[in-house]
């Protein structure tokens, strides 16, 4: 069992910064995949990135390439999400998740998933 603790989200103007981060208990994080998704209201969770269980292979939306970088952090048990150059249309809760399998992150049916901050960027 993996408990997922996202914090780091906020209130952010149009082209700055923020670094939500994921805190996993219960497993290590060297035998997880993890991912970030994000859902806007009145919208379909969507996958952000993605990251393997080594941290060697990263996946990322096309909307966010370029901009956002997915990190691990296996000592500490945490994982990162560096978003830079915010867009209004980045404003959503985003949710950690946590699978053995990068594909069944990637495919957005991971095992686990963290309970969601909200990232909100202003125009």
């Amino acid at each position: 069992q993996v408990q997922l603790i996202e914090s780091g989200g906020g209130l952010v103007q149009a082209g700055g910064s923020l670094r939500p981060s994921c805190a996993a208990s219960g497993r290590t994080l060297m035998t997880y995949a993890m991912g970030w998704f994000r859902q806007a209201s009145g919208k379909e969770r969507e996958f952000v990135a993605a990251i393997s269980r080594t941290g060697g292979s990263t996946y990322y939306a096309d909307s966010v390439k370029g901009r956002f970088t997915i990190s691990k952090d296996n000592a500490k048990n945490t994982v990162y999400l560096q978003m830079n150059s915010l867009k209004p249309e980045d404003t959503a809760v985003h949710f950690c998740a946590a699978d053995p399998k990068v594909a069944s992150v990637v495919a957005g049916t991971p095992e686990y998933w963290g309970q969601g901050t909200q990232v909100t960027v202003s125009g």
